[in-house]
C-alpha cells in the first residue's frame, strides 16, 4: 500500500530529505541513447537550472545533487524559518513568479481596496500558497512537470516520462544527512562513469569544488539572462558536528572533501591499494566504523525505505504517523553505534 506523502515529508521531523525520479521505460533522462546514435547530455543542465531556479522560489535549499542517465538524485532542506518570515507580499510574488495566481491577488499588489469577501479568499489563497512554498512534493512537481513537457516536445512524443511519483527518505540526523549526500555525490564515481568526484560532471560536488578553484563562493547569486529567475546558490557546509545553531550543512567543507575523496576510493576496486590507513575526521567524530561507512556509500538507497537516521528517531516517526515497522534496523545501528547523534 502506498504511504500518503504527508507521512513522508515532515518538516517538524526533520527538515533534510533525500529524493529520485526515475525515467519511465527506455526513456533517456541524460546520456546517450547507442540504439538511435541520439545525445541527451545537454539535459542535465535544463535540470541543474530548474532545481536552482526553483529553489529561489520555494523556501528549499538544495544540498546535494547528481543527474544520471535515466534518473537524479537531490538532497534538499525545508527552510522552515524562510517560510515563517515570509510577508503576504513575499508569498503573492513568489507563486506568481511560477503561477498565474488570482486577480484577487494581483489586485492586493497593487494596493487596492479589497471587499471583506475578497479580503476572505485572498486569505485562504495565501494561506495555501504559503504551504505549497515550502513543500517539497510542490517543488518535485513544478520541476518534473517542465522537464516532461520539454522532453516530449523535444522527442515529438507524449505520454508520461517519469515511472512515477518520486520516491523520498526522511533524514533525521547527521549520520543520515551525511551518508545520503556522500551516497548522491559518489553516484557517477560507483558507477563506472567518472573516475574521481572532480571529474563527475553534474554533481554538487563537482560544482562546489569548481567555485572552490575559481573562488567563486556558492553564496554569490547567478543569473541566467535578464528576466529569469536568480539561481540559488548551493547550501553551504557551515561547520562541524556538535554546534547548537546550524543554517546550513553542519559540517565543514574541508572535512566532507577529505571524507568523499577517501570514500570515492574506496568504493573503486582499482583504487584499494591507495587508500590511506587513517580513518577521516568525520567518521572519528561520528563514530561510525569503517565498513558500515563503505557498504553505506554504495547501498544507502537501498539500505532503508522511507526514514533514515537513529533506530530509536526511525521508530518514534513511524510511530507518530501510524507505522510499526521500519526498514534498515541493523544498517541504523552500524551508523549509530554510540546512540549519540543529535536530530539535524
Amino acid at each position: 500500500m502506498t504511504t500518503a506523502r504527508r507521512q513522508l515529508i515532515d518538516a517538524e521531523s526533520t527538515p533534510f530529505y533525500h529524493v529520485i525520479n526515475r525515467c519511465v521505460r527506455r526513456a533517456f533522462l541524460c546520456g546517450e541513447d547507442k540504439h538511435t546514435g541520439q545525445n541527451y547530455e545537454h539535459r542535465r543542465g535544463w535540470i541543474v537550472n530548474k532545481i536552482k531556479q526553483l529553489a529561489s522560489v520555494f523556501c528549499i535549499d538544495i544540498c546535494a545533487y547528481a543527474v544520471m542517465s535515466n534518473h537524479y538524485h537531490l538532497v534538499l532542506r525545508i527552510d522552515t524559518q524562510a517560510l515563517r518570515q515570509l510577508s503576504q507580499q513575499d508569498v503573492i510574488t513568489r507563486w506568481t513568479t511560477l503561477f498565474n495566481g488570482n486577480v484577487i491577488a494581483h489586485r492586493y499588489l497593487q494596493g487596492d481596496e479589497l471587499s471583506e469577501g475578497e479580503q476572505l479568499v485572498l486569505d485562504k489563497l495565501l494561506t495555501e500558497w504559503h504551504e505549497r512554498l515550502g513543500s517539497i512534493s510542490w517543488f518535485m512537481r513544478c520541476v518534473n512537470e517542465e522537464i516532461a513537457r520539454r522532453a516530449n516536445i523535444e522527442d515529438s512524443c507524449k505520454g508520461a516520462f517519469w515511472e512515477g511519483r518520486f520516491k523520498s527518505q526522511a533524514l533525521l540526523d547527521e549520520q543520515a544527512l551525511l551518508a545520503c549526500m556522500m551516497y548522491v555525490d559518489l553516484n557517477p564515481v560507483r558507477a563506472g562513469i567518472a573516475d574521481s568526484v572532480q571529474e563527475s560532471d553534474f554533481t554538487s560536488v563537482q560544482e562546489r569544488i569548481n567555485e572552490l578553484r575559481e573562488q567563486n563562493p556558492s553564496a554569490q547569486p547567478q543569473r541566467l539572462t535578464p528576466g529569469d529567475i536568480q539561481l540559488k546558490p548551493l547550501l553551504m557546509f557551515d561547520g562541524s558536528v556538535g554546534e547548537l545553531k546550524q543554517t546550513g550543512i553542519p559540517f565543514h567543507f574541508a572535512d566532507y572533501l577529505d571524507l568523499i575523496d577517501w570514500t570515492g576510493r574506496a568504493i573503486r576496486p582499482d583504487k584499494r591499494g591507495a587508500i590511506a590507513a587513517t580513518r577521516p575526521k568525520l567518521l572519528n567524530e561520528l563514530g561510525i566504523a569503517t565498513d558500515a561507512w563503505l557498504l553505506s556509500a554504495n547501498e544507502f538507497r537501498r539500505q532503508y525505505s522511507t526514514i533514515s537516521g537513529s533506530w530509536d528517531a526511525m521508530c518514534a516517526m513511524k510511530e507518530k504517523f501510524g507505522g510499526k515497522w521500519s526498514r534498515g534496523k541493523g544498517h541504523s545501528q552500524n551508523l549509530h553505534p554510540t546512540n549519540l547523534s543529535r536530530s539535524v
